[in-house]
């Protein structure tokens, strides 16, 4: 079977619509056509149905997407494997991120592995969804929260970390020593709008507690986040050590531990567990788990 036509059935199947598919791959829409009726002829079954101008994926369209989706990753993990005893070259690593972390956190490290490892192409996306991005083979590696396992992945723990009342320097919470989930229910409110990871950890021990947060305002990224802290709009509850490498940045902000019942994020590092790790991308887990190793104990 030529991979080529398992890449157009993909194109086909994320677009649901020839022309735009074809136009995405580079070819004329008869062609795409061609090769997908190929396709299902060497098959014998029907990957789509064409109802009009409407596209509909097939239950054997939705179980070759699974099979093709490894089909392709193969290959590619090939070709890698073979670029890298050929030449030797340290290769290209695909990263996901949680957003705060890729912000707050890990440009650093970034840095200092990149000028370790020049001929290393290193590509980082900020996304809440990184076991998805590792699933659909998006990206090698993905930094999120921990979630259900799934034996498809290799899981890494990367640590676990409490949450924090970040507020003004001279708000009147500032001069608390610690601070329940509860005290906040009258107090205005910065967070991550609703379906965000770090939002929906706050919320979900908040309904433990028999109470929903009200917000001031939400918008999707720390870094704004703060900046409404700072402009005193409100308070945001975020990781303990949000700002712990960037205080500088924010010196009109303090963070104030919670008491009683806590948000506590736990991390973890995923890859796909049947697939070639390149050199390059098998250090870089070296460094991110030594990383994330340090700030659990509080090395610098």
């Amino acid at each position: 079977m030529d991979t080529r036509n398992i890449q157009y059935f993909m194109a086909v199947y994320e677009q649901l619509h020839f022309t735009r598919a074809a136009e995405e791959l580079g070819i004329s829409q008869p062609t795409l056509s061609q090769q997908i009726r190929a396709l299902e002829n060497e098959l014998g079954i029907p990957l789509f149905d064409r109802i009009g101008k409407k596209v509909v994926v097939t239950e054997a369209g939705k179980m070759f997407k699974h099979y093709g989706t490894k089909m392709l990753q193969a290959e590619m993990d090939i070709k890698t494997a073979a670029t890298e005893l050929k030449s030797g070259n340290q290769g290209e690593i695909r990263l996901a991120a949680l957003p705060s972390d890729l912000d707050f956190r890990l440009v650093p490290l970034f840095v200092r592995f990149k000028t370790k490892y020049p001929d290393t192409r290193l590509q980082v996306i900020s996304t809440i969804f990184a076991h998805e991005e590792v699933l659909s083979h998006k990206v090698d590696l993905g930094i999120g929260l921990q979630g259900l396992t799934d034996d498809r992945l290799t899981h890494i723990p990367l640590g676990s970390e409490p949450y924090h009342l970040f507020v003004r320097a001279d708000s009147q919470l500032a001069r608390r020593k610690r601070i329940t989930l509860e005290d906040l229910k009258a107090h205005p409110l910065v967070m991550y709008p609703k379906g965000y990871v770090g939002r929906d950890l706050v919320d979900a021990t908040c309904r433990k507690l028999g109470f929903e947060l009200s917000t001031a305002m939400e918008t999707a990224s720390a870094a704004s986040l703060l900046q409404l802290v700072s402009a005193g709009i409100g308070a945001t509850i975020q990781p303990a050590g949000l700002i712990g490498q960037n205080g500088g940045d924010y010196p009109d902000i303090v963070a104030i531990p919670l008491s009683g019942v806590e948000p506590v994020r736990h991390l973890e590092l995923t890859y796909y567990a049947d697939r070639f790790l390149t050199g390059a991308q098998r250090e870089l887990i070296r460094w991110l788990t030594d990383f994330f190793a340090e700030m659990q104990t509080g090395g610098s």
